[in-house]
């Protein structure tokens, strides 16, 4: 197994979240189940290169693209994905890591090669089938929360579920933190009703508005969360959608995230 796929630094911390194995037959045992560690690398190893599973060398990684595959989509049922990215958060607030007072929030067009849940014409691109990245980021870019959508759908529909997804983040006395003093967007969410939403849950919308010449400044803020979709989408398996099951490519948008989150935390010491 190649060790740069799977570092120590991760594999600590996703190792306590994954499901126990199944217990093997004492009388037809059958062939000995791959380590996960290995499962995991070929997941890896799909993500940074964006190769198709049967492509996967088996005798380099450790794994064959089938298995690791098979992995993928029980450790995302069992919600694994979720859990180590909110375990990383909570590391980075303890260790200072994280400014949740400003936070921005943007969406991204990818393009769908295969049929699915949330996968719908893009209007960037000639009414293609295509899906969206939705991100909501704190001061320093850290993805705090991801969603994947049809190509159709308006980027304002995901804020609030965005929002309501970020995990209440420990790490510090008081309260676990999961909403920002102030959120920046660009002129998408310039609507009336989302401000009011914003001001009822106490934060403050920082939202470019239609019609303004540019230059009102908040891009000086905003434009951390860009930095992030370049950040995600140096994985290569992001940039395009192949996966049919729209939570397996969540699951994978969320592993991404929690990698940025471990090189942030890294970074910090």
């Amino acid at each position: 197994m190649r060790a740069d796929l799977v570092p120590d630094g991760l594999w600590e911390r996703v190792a306590p979240l994954l499901p126990p194995a199944p217990e093997r037959r004492r009388r037809y045992p059958g062939r000995l189940r791959v380590p996960d560690r290995a499962a995991l690398a070929g997941v890896m190893y799909v993500l940074r290169t964006g190769v198709a599973w049967r492509d996967v060398p088996a005798d380099a990684v450790g794994c064959s693209g089938v298995t690791a595959w098979r992995r993928l989509r029980d450790w995302t049922e069992a919600g694994v994905w979720p859990q180590l990215h909110e375990a990383l958060l909570v590391e980075l607030r303890a260790n200072g890591g994280l400014d949740m007072d400003d936070c921005a929030i943007d969406g991204s067009h990818i393009r769908a090669l295969k049929r699915g849940d949330h996968v719908g014409p893009s209007p960037v691109d000639r009414a293609r089938p295509g899906s969206k990245h939705h991100v909501i980021v704190d001061r320093h870019g850290t993805p705090l929360a991801v969603s994947v959508t049809g190509g159709n759908r308006h980027d304002v529909t995901q804020l609030i579920p965005l929002l309501d997804a970020i995990p209440r983040i420990r790490g510090l006395r008081g309260r676990p933190r999961n909403r920002p003093r102030r959120l920046f967007a660009d002129r998408g969410y310039d609507f009336d009703k989302y401000r009011r939403l914003l001001w009822k849950r106490g934060i403050k919308p920082m939202i470019a508005r239609r019609g303004v010449a540019h230059g009102s400044g908040l891009g000086r803020t905003r434009w951390v969360v860009e930095r992030t979709f370049a950040w995600l989408h140096q994985f290569k398996r992001l940039r395009t959608r192949y996966e049919r099951r729209a939570d397996l490519h969540q699951g994978l948008l969320e592993l991404a995230a929690s990698i940025i989150c471990l090189r942030r935390l890294q970074r910090s010491f």
